[in-house]
């Protein structure tokens, strides 16, 4: 099954607002507890957007001293933990303005993919803002901590081309061609068995962590030898057919 989760305020041009950094959070949660799924795309209402940062009409209430601002940013922690944690693959479609808030959505994202027009960076500096840990790390993941850095001093916000350059999308599609780009990946990722979607996921998430793989992690990688998929999967290669895998 695909799944797609969509940012939804188009009068704002799909600006992040409190109530949908809680909505992220619970769809994210129940994708990932729904192992029919094999793919996720994440994307913003209509083409002109994927999200240009926040909604900064709420500030006044929301956001108006660091203890509001502690709230909210625990909202915020809640979704990027939400797709952090998701072992589906994710892949964001984005059209026009991926900027602040949405960039950070963009950057938990496995597979990022853009039209040409579309734009980035992370502006805060110019609110007087601080971007958090939690809303930081993704961005130097992508990118690096020097060109996260940059990013963030400056805060200019850039084209297609330099977010390829800087690691922060991994395809540029002509803008109408990016709908068409994004489903046709989803495809392909759902075709594949989506436990080993999910393993490749697992693992790559894991060697980037310090500590040495341990004896039982190695093992793991040899489990999907005993999945109904695997056998599947070489029948099919056999056969010559186009395999039709189960996820066990």
């Amino acid at each position: 099954m695909l799944a797609r989760v969509v940012l939804n305020q188009p009068a704002r041009l799909n600006a992040m607002n409190k109530a949908m950094w809680a909505g992220l959070a619970q769809a994210m949660h129940a994708l990932s507890a729904d192992t029919d799924v094999r793919c996720i795309v994440v994307r913003g209402a209509g083409d002109k957007a994927f999200c240009p940062g926040a909604d900064i009409s709420e500030f006044a209430n929301e956001r108006s001293n660091a203890q509001q601002a502690a709230e909210y940013g625990r909202v915020i922690q809640s979704a990027v933990d939400a797709m952090g944690s998701c072992p589906h693959p994710i892949v964001a479609q984005i059209h026009g303005a991926c900027v602040g808030g949405g960039l950070l959505v963009a950057s938990l994202c496995d597979i990022r993919i853009c039209g040409e027009s579309s734009r980035f960076g992370v502006p805060v500096k110019n609110l007087g803002l601080v971007e958090a840990y939690a809303e930081m790390a993704p961005l130097i993941r992508l990118a690096g901590p020097d060109v996260a850095l940059e990013i963030l001093l400056e805060g200019r916000v850039f084209g297609a081309a330099e977010a390829r350059d800087k690691r922060l999308v991994t395809r540029v599609v002509p803008d109408a061609q990016v709908e068409a780009e994004v489903q046709a990946t989803a495809r392909r990722i759902a075709e594949g068995a989506p436990l080993v979607a999910r393993w490749h996921k697992k693992f790559v998430r894991r060697l980037e962590q310090p500590q040495p793989i341990s004896a039982a992690e190695v093992q793991e990688c040899y489990d999907c030898f005993d999945t109904e998929d695997f056998r599947i999967g070489w029948a099919a290669f056999l056969a010559k057919v186009r395999p039709e895998f189960v996820g066990r």
